[in-house]
């Protein structure tokens, strides 16, 4: 079975791209307090933007999905699920909530694993959650013409609950000697979880879920207000491809895990530097919200869309942003491409 050496080997994963990565995320977190403190409004709105996001995408990852106006209701919990794809939405929401305001009292075991995904699962009448697979489960990929085959064998059924004791304990007591960087060892933890793959289903979700719940008790933040989840949905091939890279020879503890860490680092690096751009011109200007719209799609390359505004300005309405557009249009400033759903706009420059 494969053996969770979080003593020594984090020490083979500082290279000279990955220990650039974890400066400038502590750079980033240090100035996390500035940005937290400074407008209490747009960061409320930042929150529910980023749960909506990120219930969204996690979901979608995994051909999970509901409309836009479902997603909405469904978060705000003016409504019921109506199907399977509803019930799970409702439980990541569930889950996601749980980890937001609960993170500091949620300490890494086997067991609070198995309570996370018993509430996964809560909407769902089979019972399917909170338990470790019964049976081994494989990792598959499918190319072009649609032929499968086996990308992955996890650790199997009978070794998954020894596998994530060790695995929980192991990462337990990395964190507690302070040897290594938190953000190293939370790469570390998430990887491993997929390569063991515990749940029959859900693994995926609980991956994200879990990266999130290791940030917030190491003290970072970000993916509170930028959602984490979308940045992976959005690169979602490289988040294959780095996984793929890691968990060659997994079981025979042969594999390299530094293209999976170096690509969760980029992740939150990169939330990082979003949250810095959404938040800072807010903190030191006093912008009109027509002139910050205005400012977001000079700022853009290439297309945006009424959505984009409205994740990266959450406090100013639909109304005022079409308002805005329209009179960007009017003016021959920017083009509109598409319509409906799919309409964005292009700066005339």
């Amino acid at each position: 079975m494969h053996i969770f050496d979080y003593q020594t080997a984090p020490a083979n994963l500082l290279t000279p791209e990955i220990t650039a990565l974890l400066s400038a995320i502590h750079e980033f977190k240090g100035k996390q307090e500035l940005y937290l403190n400074a407008k209490p409004d747009i960061l409320n709105a930042l929150v529910e933007v980023a749960k909506v996001q990120s219930t969204t995408s996690s979901n979608r990852i995994e051909g999970i999905s509901t409309t836009d106006a479902r997603m909405r209701e469904l978060m705000s919990q003016k409504t019921i699920p109506r199907n399977r794809n509803e019930q799970e939405i409702t439980g990541y929401r569930d889950v996601l909530k749980t980890i937001h305001e609960s993170h500091d009292f949620i300490p890494i075991s086997p067991n609070i694993l198995l309570q996370l995904h018993r509430d996964l699962y809560s909407k769902l009448p089979q019972g399917i959650g909170g338990h470790w697979k019964l049976n081994d489960n494989v990792i598959e990929e499918t190319d072009a013409s649609g032929n499968a085959s086996i990308r992955f064998r996890p650790a199997s059924a009978v070794e998954t609950p020894a596998a994530m004791d060790e695995l929980c304990a192991a990462y337990r007591k990395a964190i507690a000697t302070e040897r290594f960087d938190a953000l190293l060892l939370i790469a570390m933890f998430v990887f491993d979880f997929l390569c063991v793959h515990p749940f029959h289903d859900g693994n995926g979700r609980m991956s994200r879920l879990l990266t999130l719940l290791l940030l917030y008790r190491s003290g970072f933040m970000v993916g509170k207000y930028i959602s984490l989840e979308m940045l992976i949905e959005n690169s979602k091939a490289d988040y294959y491809e780095a996984l793929q890279a890691s968990s060659s020879h997994w079981h025979e503890n042969g594999n390299d895990m530094r293209p999976f860490v170096q690509y969760t680092l980029g992740i939150v690096l990169k939330a990082y530097r979003e949250l810095e751009s959404r938040v800072a011109g807010l903190v030191t200007s006093r912008m009109s919200k027509a002139d910050r719209i205005r400012a977001v799609v000079g700022a853009t390359l290439g297309k945006v869309t009424k959505r984009d505004i409205l994740a990266k300005c959450p406090d100013i309405s639909t109304a005022m942003v079409e308002l805005t557009l329209k009179a960007m249009l009017d003016e021959g400033v920017i083009s509109k491409v598409g319509n409906g759903r799919a309409a964005a706009y292009i700066r005339n420059d």
